[in-house]
């Protein structure tokens, strides 16, 4: 368990503060995340690790010469935000441009793309390098659908030294996604992990087995096995990595033995003199290895072995001297640095707002609905966290908390400026997003904002069935998720479609909760819960169920005027 924090909600930013502060030679915090706290002399491409907390010393614990030029830093297991990515990113560029790198998961991919759509507009280059090292998540022949767990050191680290080495954007993001090309990685669970506050870990092993196939963000291995010894988990990593070694690879390889969090180093070290005999045997020759926690996934009691097969230039990248609070190499050259950077927040001025009286009396029915929401989700937290932890990782509940809060915060502040209904709900969706983070952040924050933009600023009447119809085609779009993929799409298509044909609210709320619960019978194809497959079916999906949620307290909480409006 975690056993001192103030605020479990608070938990991820408090130890961010925490680390910046013992750590302010080395870095500075800024919203989002953390930077070098020097900016280089002479313009050089930013290297920036990202995703949710929870797995220290990634990603913030990594910044500094030769490795990170900053970090993105989500809630616990959650993706950080576009905005946050975007902060972190202006912080740290020189001129050069920055490149993202994380793992595969749906809620970063989103995130840092919109982020470095956001960046080329504002003329900063921006790019991205995903990791895709865990081959338990997908076979060979979908190498592309395969989540990043503690591969993404090795990536990062060879980003970071191309980096460091002067190249352009173009040529560090060749090196990083040839050194992910190059890298496979295979873990274990002994035991689940444990959120802050939490009375129990999202998940268990039997007595006596070890959940294989293991991600990094609380989700189960994807099948238990038989407790092994030492040798023998050895021999099974070994073998089950070689086994993929790419075509043409040579002999020498970077390796990365990981703890994800309870495992002592004494362990780690009797498993390691087992892997190294067993390299040794196949003919391959390990590249100044690494054993300690690396990777972590808060509390769990798990291990990862990382196998990146090196070329001449990756392993000059990976042998690069670096120096980071928790990770050195050798003695970075000392580079003439510009002076500390002490960036004060800019003064946003209050935004403006020329709203019709009968808009702002509709306004204060829009407060009302996403308080009702508000009160709804906190209700359900723990019931969707449960829901997620089954074949993810747990934090459904806690992001829909996190983003009805802000949400209600950003549209009682647009409505305390003279916002009218439409304006109130677009900025209760920038709220979400930028708070939330994930998947569902994302999705939630755009479809409201498409949903306040057909509201607009004038009528004090609107047709909910417009409203949806905006709502559910941002979602599909932006989320690219279709019927039958055990999504929120699950629930949202038949709401709308019930809506369509004439039916009340509350009847379609009715047929949003049928539909969520049908999703119990699906496999689900997007997200973190895809490697888990089958411990997903029997479960329904959690933002199906939050969505039908939603609906149905909006439903009790106002009468259905029979009109289709509101």
């Amino acid at each position: 368990m975690t056993y001192l924090y103030d605020d479990p909600a608070a938990f991820a930013e408090d130890a961010l503060a925490g680390f910046c502060e013992l750590h302010a030679d080395a870095v500075r915090r800024v919203p989002g995340g953390a930077v070098r706290a020097d900016r280089p002399a002479r313009p050089k491409v930013a290297v920036l690790p990202g995703g949710g907390s929870g797995h220290y010393p990634a990603f913030y614990g990594v910044i500094g010469p030769g490795f990170a030029d900053g970090a993105v830093s989500g809630n616990l297991f959650t993706s950080p935000s576009a905005q946050d990515a975007c902060s972190v990113a202006a912080a740290a560029d020189s001129g050069a441009g920055v490149v993202f790198s994380y793992g595969n998961y749906a809620g970063d991919v989103l995130n840092f793309g919109l982020a470095a759509e956001s960046l080329r507009a504002r003329g900063i280059r921006a790019d991205h390098v995903v990791v895709t090292d865990d081959i338990a998540s997908a076979p060979p022949e979908q190498a592309g659908q395969r989540r990043g767990i503690a591969g993404d050191f090795v990536v990062f680290k060879i980003l970071g030294a191309a980096a460091e080495e002067g190249l352009d954007l173009d040529e560090v993001v060749r090196a990083g996604r040839k050194a992910n090309a190059a890298t496979r990685t295979i873990g274990t669970a002994f035991s689940g992990c444990t959120f802050p506050g939490a009375g129990a870990p999202l998940f268990t092993v039997p007595d006596g087995q070890m959940g294989l196939g293991l991600g990094i963000h609380g989700e189960p291995g994807l099948r238990d096995l038989p407790l092994p010894s030492a040798a023998e988990l050895a021999e099974d990593f070994v073998s089950r990595l070689l086994a993929e070694k790419p075509d043409g690879a040579g002999e020498r390889v970077a390796v990365v033995l990981n703890g994800l969090g309870s495992v002592k180093h004494e362990e780690l070290f009797v498993l390691w003199t087992r892997i190294a005999a067993r390299l040794r045997e196949s003919g391959h020759t390990p590249v100044l290895p690494e054993v300690g926690e690396l990777v972590t996934s808060l509390d769990m009691a798990g291990v990862s072995l990382t196998v990146t097969w090196l070329d001449e230039e990756l392993e000059r990248w990976w042998s690069a001297p670096a120096a980071t609070p928790a990770f050195r190499r050798g003695e970075p050259r000392p580079e003439p640095a510009a002076a500390p950077v002490h960036d004060a927040a800019a003064e946003l001025a209050a935004p403006s707002y020329a709203a019709a009286p009968a808009s702002r009396k509709l306004a204060e029915a829009v407060l009302d609905g996403l308080r009702t929401v508000r009160k709804a989700l906190h209700e359900a937290e723990n019931e969707l966290g449960a829901i997620d932890a089954v074949a993810g990782d747990g934090d459904h509940g806690r992001g829909m908390v996190r983003g009805i809060d802000a949400a209600v915060a950003g549209a009682e502040s647009a409505w305390r400026h003279g916002a009218g209904a439409g304006d109130c709900l677009a900025a209760a969706g920038d709220e979400w997003a930028a708070r939330a983070g994930g998947t569902s952040g994302v999705l939630w924050g755009a479809g409201l904002r498409a949903a306040g933009e057909v509201i607009g600023a004038e009528s004090g009447v609107v047709d909910v069935r417009v409203v949806v119809d905006a709502f559910a085609d941002r979602v599909a779009t932006l989320g690219g998720a279709e019927p039958g993929d055990k999504t929120m799409v699950d629930a949202l298509e038949p709401f709308r479609a019930a809506l369509t044909a004439g039916k009340s609210w509350a009847e379609a709320a009715a047929v949003a909760e049928a539909a969520a619960r049908d999703t119990a019978a699906l496999t689900p194809k997007k997200g973190r819960a895809r490697p888990l497959a089958e411990r997903s079916v029997g479960t329904p999906d959690a933002g199906a169920v939050s969505l039908a949620l939603i609906v149905r307290a909006l439903s009790e909480s106002s009468e259905d005027s029979g009109e289709g409006t509101r």
